[in-house]
């Protein structure tokens, strides 16, 4: 999914996430309680907003997932054929959408040794009161080098394509929103669980994390949980049904301006 998520539940998640680097389970997740009063703004389902792009900017700076053009996050991505690396890239373009938002490019690079299986351009931008928007995807999948599938590509303001949030600004657990809409082909939702988890991976330990759930009604049995950090973005995210993948983090560095702005599927 994506590409492209704690009040009575608290005790669960941290006694869960502080196993984390030590056990592979899948640990039981809840379902997210009824949104308070304060996340009804933020769009799902299929609930068609209206974007002005005077409100939105290219410049994000979302303490959860700082955006800034030249960062480059490295993960690794347990694989029954094997580990993935995942390299997502924050690139110095920029996109105008169809609903006329420029959004900011992030390259989503996903390679089994020095094979790209999947290569993405991701379009984001934030409002004014600090959520980041997902406006949509351009993505292949690669066998032999060659694309073998472009499913799950949309861009928000075609054939009926809606934006979606990808990070509230101001994130409470109970919140749920949609991350993207093109009916039959990207559904993602997610729901804020907590807020103050407890988090390790090989790039390093945090607190204060936040954790979301991410859920399809294309997949109604795939299930995923992401921690962010503030101040360094995603550094975990668990398959905790339909599957029992790992994606950590292992590096956030800087690199090139001209960095993935290469053709899908030309490696960088």
């Amino acid at each position: 999914m994506g590409s492209k998520q704690r009040s009575s539940t608290s005790v669960v998640f941290v006694a869960s996430v502080a196993l984390l680097s030590a056990c592979t389970a899948s640990p039981a997740v809840p379902p997210p309680s009824t949104p308070p009063a304060a996340a009804t703004a933020l769009p799902v389902g299929s609930e068609p907003v209206t974007l002005d792009p005077a409100d939105f900017t290219s410049d994000i700076d979302n303490p959860y997932w700082p955006m800034k053009p030249g960062t480059q996050w490295v993960y690794r991505e347990t694989d029954p054929d094997g580990d993935l690396t995942v390299r997502v890239t924050a690139t110095s373009e920029t996109k105008v959408v169809a609903n006329g938002v420029e959004a900011r490019v992030v390259r989503d690079t996903v390679s089994r040794g020095v094979d790209i299986v999947e290569d993405t351009f991701d379009w984001y931008a934030q409002d004014q009161a600090g959520n980041i928007w997902y406006l949509g995807e351009q993505t292949a999948e690669f066998e032999h080098g060659e694309v073998a599938s472009t499913e799950g590509s949309f861009e928000a303001g075609v054939d009926g394509a809606q934006a979606g949030v990808a990070l509230p600004a101001d994130p409470q657990p109970g919140m749920a929103y949609r991350q993207e809409y093109l009916e039959g082909e990207a559904e993602d939702a997610g729901a804020v669980l907590g807020v103050d988890e407890l988090v390790e991976v090989p790039y390093g330990a945090f607190t204060g994390a936040l954790l979301t759930r991410d859920t399809t009604p294309l997949e109604p049995d795939v299930e995923e949980l992401k921690f962010y950090a503030a101040g360094v973005g995603p550094v975990l995210t668990l398959a905790v049904s339909g599957g029992a993948g790992r994606e950590e983090l292992l590096d956030v560095r800087t690199v090139a301006a001209d960095t993935g702005t290469g053709p899908l599927g030309i490696a960088y």
